[in-house]
């Protein structure tokens, strides 16, 4: 069970790492649907949209080469990690130079204003700069390092938000002909949500420079040419998950009237950061997990350790389904400050659910990355994108961002069952499919009783909660104490 203990004690840091700064960071989301309307929160998630697809360009599958060539090649390290930073670096930069000479063009095209394209490019090409640097970490084991400097660049981007949007004004109302006249804008805030991600991605590059420097830059031809082999189905897969992802806000942009399409894209991008807690769970568990999985690959038990594994991430996931279904009404009034973004609370649920399905689709990745058979996660990937791209174009005209709700739904349950079964004939894991089966459905079907049969009531859904976590606890009791005790 030491396996375990490491696995856990890792997950913990990491999950701090993504957890605490992203908790900091829901700060922003009263705060910015405080002091701006839909419309510019609609404009500030379509561009961050973009911003997720341009950083799967970027990065293009060379993370998680990274990590296989560094296991594979161990005889190599050294220039595994210095051929990957030189790429990342390299391409990083010369799309800064292009894009930059046609920001103009770009900005047309996708109906923004150049000034912010400018900020979301420099954005992209500064997180780029780390990714490496923070794969490096991960891959040696230095979870305090990267939850250090990852806290950090929240917490600064916090702080430039909270100056921007509450002290500003301030500065400017007690002195009209100081210098931050010149930066204050009143009709234009949503420009000061880009400045500060700036500003927190520039630091974090400043700090992580030093391992620029202990790695190097040097080329190996041959063996980038390789990795770049096992990265282009990832990046396909990940541009495929990008679209899953992002593009709803973007499709809202476009299909929508021109008149309502800012507004609505707002409320449903506010309505879905209440499956924050979902995603937040997911995130930290498979950074956790996916060093863990290359490292104990080898191993005489791994596929009933991965199957263990799988079935305490569906419990998990499934108690914070139920906590955010039952306690809507609190986490409402605490991240959304405006009533007026409310009208999209009906996507909660569904939002919830596809980020679960989704965490148990990377849980059940495994098979295809350990084989080295990356291709069939591009091939799962690729129709999840289908399904997203088809069911946005046709719902959304009749049915709004709840049209958009149900496609990622519709996308990422599919993912999750491909995954299962590709995996089944290729990798075969034994999962305890009657426990995992069971839980999602008790705890989807109590989630359903308590959202649209009692009106989210909190007396009546705190009971099915305690029932639910009362059946997990004596249907596990006996695992968990032979865990805990070894």
């Amino acid at each position: 069970m030491s396996v375990f203990k490491k696995l856990f004690q890792q997950t913990f840091i990491y999950g701090l790492a993504t957890v605490l700064p992203r908790a900091l960071a829901i700060v922003l989301v009263p705060l910015y649907t405080s002091v701006m309307e839909p419309a510019s929160f609609g404009i500030y998630a379509t561009l961050m949209s973009y911003i997720i697809l341009g950083n799967v360009l970027l990065s293009y599958g060379m993370e998680t080469a990274f990590f296989r060539f560094i296991n594979k090649h161990a005889d190599q390290k050294k220039t595994v990690e210095a051929t990957v930073l030189t790429s990342l670096t390299l391409t990083a930069l010369l799309f800064l130079v292009v894009t930059l000479l046609f920001r103009e063009q770009i900005a047309s095209t996708i109906e923004f204003k150049v000034e912010y394209v400018t900020y979301a490019l420099l954005i992209l090409v500064l997180d780029a700069l780390v990714v490496l640097p923070f794969a490096w970490f991960r891959a040696n084991e230095r979870p305090m390092r990267y939850a250090a400097i990852k806290i950090l660049n929240v917490c600064i981007n916090l702080g430039c938000n909270l100056f921007f949007f509450l002290l500003l004004p301030i500065l400017v109302t007690e002195n009209s002909d100081s210098f931050w006249n010149a930066v204050y804008t009143e009709e234009n805030k949503v420009v000061y949500v880009f400045i500060s991600n700036v500003i927190a991605s520039g630091i974090t590059l400043l700090l992580l420079l030093p391992l620029y420097f202990k790695i190097g830059f040097s080329f190996n031809k041959k063996l980038w040419k390789q990795m770049l082999k096992y990265a282009f189905p990832v990046l396909v897969a990940g541009i495929a998950f990008s679209i899953n992802e992002a593009f709803d806000k973007i499709m809202l942009k476009y299909l929508l009237p021109e008149n309502i399409a800012e507004t609505e894209v707002g409320v449903y991008a506010a309505c879905y950061k209440l499956g924050v807690f979902m995603t937040l769970f997911a995130t930290a568990f498979r950074l956790g997990i996916e060093p863990f999985f290359f490292n104990h690959a080898k191993e005489d038990n791994a596929k009933t350790t991965y199957a263990t594994i799988t079935k305490y991430f569906s419990i998990f996931g499934s108690v914070i389904l139920l906590v955010v279904i039952v306690y809507i009404d609190v986490f409402k009034e605490i991240l959304i400050a405006d009533s007026e973004y409310w009208v999209a609370l009906s996507i909660v649920p569904i939002i919830l659910l596809a980020n679960l399905c989704l965490g148990i689709y990377h849980n059940l990745s495994v098979w295809y990355k350990v084989t080295d058979m990356t291709r069939f996660g591009a091939y799962i990937s690729i129709v999840g994108a289908f399904l997203t791209l088809v069911l946005n174009y046709v719902l959304i005209p009749s049915m709004s961002y709840m049209g958009s709700a149900i496609a990622t739904l519709a996308a990422y349950s599919t993912m999750m069952l491909l995954s299962y079964f590709f995996g089944r004939k290729y990798y075969p894991v034994p999962y305890d499919l009657k426990k995992i089966g069971g839980y999602l459905l008790l705890s989807v079907g109590f989630s359903a009783i308590a959202f649209y049969g009692f009106d989210s009531n909190l007396i009546i859904g705190t009971v099915l909660l305690l029932v639910f976590l009362l059946l997990v606890f004596l249907s596990e009791k006996k695992d968990l104490k032979r865990i805990i005790n070894k």
